[in-house]
C-alpha cells in the first residue's frame, strides 16, 4: 500500500479522456470521512507557477493549512493557461468538494502534462463524479490512484514508512524536468500521526530540503513541481507518547528520499542512477554547489551512460564551480575505486575490471574530495542517453 497505508485515508482513480490511452487520468486522496486534517505543501520556484499550484497555495492559507482532499490530474499540466486555468483548477476542488461535503478551499489540486494548452474542463468534470465515488481504502485503491498520475513514468512510485506507533505512505510521478527545487513531480504524501499544521510544515520542508531538493534529472525546473502531506492523527497511541516532530520529519525524510531515488531511476532514458557525493569542501554550502555542478553537466552524465570513468569531466566542473578549489588536493573516486589523487591520475590496472563492474551497474557513487574543510553534500541525478533525446525532441 503506499497513500492508503496510514489509518484514515481513502483513494481512488477514473479515466475522463485527457490521455490519448483512454486510461485513469484522474487521481484523488482524501480523508475517509471528508473531514479536514492538517496539511502542508511544498510548491515549485518557478515564476510561471500553474494553476494548481496557485490555487493550492491559496486553499492552504484560507484554512490555515487543512485540507481533506487531493485531486490530481494527469495529461495537462495546466500551466500557462491564464485566467482560465485558475478557473477550472477552481472547479476542480469544487465539484471534489461537493462529492465529499467539505468546503472548496479545503481541497488541493495537482495537475501534470503539456503545458500551454487549455484543461478539458468539461471532461473532467464529467470524471469527478466517477472519481469521487471511487474512493476506496486498501492496496488496490492506492495503487491505482498512484497510476493514474503517471504521463511519461514507465513505473508507479509508491512507498510506505513505518514509524513509533504511526505510518507514511506515498505517491508520487516523475522522469524528467526533475531539478530542484523540486523535482516535473508531483508527490502526496499521508500519515496517522498527530500534528498541528505549522509542525506538519517545517517537517515537510526537512524532508524535501534533504530529498527531492537533492535530486537532479535535466536541470530544467517545472511549472507544477508539489509535494503535499496530510496528517490524520489516526494512529493508536504509541508507547512513550505521540511522535515528535523530529521522528516525524525523519519518516517523511525517508519516504521522500526514497520516492525521488524511484523517479531517478525511472527518469526518461536514463539507464543507471547516479548518487554525486563532493567532501572535503571548504564548507557546505560549497560542497552543495560543486555536487550539483557535477550532477546536471551533461558531458558527465553522458559518460556515465557510456560506462566511463572520466574523471576529467568531474574535476572540469569543479573547478569551474565557483567554489574553494586546488586541483592538488583532488581526490576522486567511483563506486569506491580511487581514479584521481592529487589531482591527477591515479588507476590501478588491477582493479580495472572491478571499475568496469562499478561503471556498469544500476546505481553508481562518485565522490570528489576536495581536501580544503568538512564540507559534504551529495546529489541524486542519472545518466544522460539516446532515450531522454528521444523522448524530448518534441512536444511531450
Amino acid at each position: 500500500m503506499s497513500v492508503t497505508a496510514p489509518e484514515g485515508f481513502v483513494a481512488g482513480a477514473a479515466a475522463c479522456g485527457l490521455k490519448a490511452s483512454g486510461t485513469a487520468d484522474l487521481s484523488l486522496v482524501a480523508t475517509a470521512d471528508g473531514r479536514p486534517v492538517p496539511a502542508a505543501a511544498t510548491f515549485t520556484t518557478n515564476k510561471a507557477s500553474a494553476a494548481p499550484v496557485n490555487v493550492s497555495r491559496r486553499h492552504l492559507q484560507a484554512t490555515s493549512g487543512r485540507a481533506a482532499a487531493v485531486v490530481l490530474n494527469s495529461g495537462n499540466a495546466n500551466a500557462a493557461t491564464g485566467a482560465a486555468g485558475d478557473e477550472h483548477a477552481e472547479r476542480m476542488c469544487t465539484l471534489v468538494a461537493e462529492g465529499l461535503g467539505c468546503q472548496t478551499t479545503e481541497v488541493l489540486v495537482c495537475s501534470t502534462g503539456l503545458i500551454g494548452i487549455l484543461l478539458k474542463i468539461d471532461k473532467v468534470a464529467a470524471g469527478i463524479p466517477v472519481l469521487v465515488q471511487s474512493r476506496a481504502a486498501g492496496a488496490e485503491a492506492g495503487q491505482a490512484a498512484a497510476n493514474a498520475i503517471m504521463t511519461t513514468d514507465t513505473r508507479s512510485k509508491q512507498v510506505v514508512v513505518p514509524g513509533r506507533g504511526f505510518t507514511v505512505g506515498g505517491m508520487a510521478k516523475g522522469a524528467a524536468m526533475l531539478a530542484p527545487n523540486m523535482a516535473t513531480m508531483l508527490a502526496v504524501l499521508t500519515t496517522d500521526a498527530e500534528a498541528e499544521p505549522a509542525v506538519l510544515r517545517r517537517a515537510l520542508q526537512d524532508a524535501v530540503s534533504r530529498s527531492f531538493n537533492q535530486m537532479t534529472v535535466d536541470g530544467c525546473t517545472s511549472t507544477n513541481d508539489t509535494v503535499m502531506v496530510l496528517a490524520s492523527g489516526r494512529a493508536a497511541p504509541a508507547p512513550g507518547g505521540r511522535a515528535t516532530e523530529l521522528e516525524l520529519t525523519d519518516a517523511l525524510w525517508e519516504a521522500c528520499a526514497d520516492l525521488a531515488g524511484q523517479m531517478a531511476a525511472d527518469a526518461e532514458g536514463a539507464t543507471k542512477v547516479v548518487r554525486v557525493k563532493v567532501a572535503g569542501a571548504a564548507d557546505h554550502v560549497q560542497a552543495a554547489v560543486g555536487a550539483r555542478k557535477i550532477a546536471q553537466s551533461q558531458l558527465v552524465k553522458c559518460s556515465f551512460y557510456g560506462q566511463d570513468p572520466y574523471w576529467g569531466r568531474v574535476v572540469s566542473e569543479l573547478g569551474s564551480a565557483g567554489i574553494a578549489f586546488e586541483l592538488d588536493r583532488v581526490r576522486i573516486t567511483y563506486g569506491g575505486i580511487t581514479v584521481c589523487r592529487g589531482g591527477v591520475e591515479a588507476g590501478d590496472p588491477a582493479q580495472a575490471d572491478a571499475l568496469r563492474k562499478v561503471m556498469a551497474g544500476d546505481t553508481v557513487e562518485v565522490v570528489a574530495h576536495l581536501g580544503l574543510g568538512s564540507g559534504e553534500a551529495s546529489m541524486i541525478t542519472c545518466d544522460l542517453g539516446h532515450g531522454y533525446i528521444d523522448e524530448n525532441m518534441g512536444t511531450s
